[in-house]
């Protein structure tokens, strides 16, 4: 997993532009925001992975990565209700 600089300090998860949901501009350096799940689809289609290697590939190289105050952040996207859902599943 590499990252693509924005700026000096905001990252992309490279390869993984069509799983972007947002931009976290609250601090001094934005964030980009990433739909877990969609990156996970993404890794399915594009390197043929099953739903189990891909979720354990972005456990392992992605989300636990910090790379600088610029790193992404990466959440699950949705509506509303989508939102209460799956916090009634935690």
């Amino acid at each position: 997993m590499t990252t693509e600089k924005l700026n000096d300090e905001t990252m992309f998860a490279d390869g993984f532009e069509l799983a972007i949901i947002g931009l976290d501009t609250t601090g001094e350096v934005f964030r980009v925001i990433y739909d877990k799940n969609v990156m996970v689809s993404i890794l399915q289609s594009r390197d043929g992975m099953t739903v189990e290697e891909a979720w354990e590939y972005l456990e392992y190289n992605v989300f636990n990565t910090y790379v600088g105050e610029g790193t992404p952040i990466y959440g699950y996207g949705g509506d509303y209700q989508r939102v209460l859902e799956f916090m009634s599943q935690l």
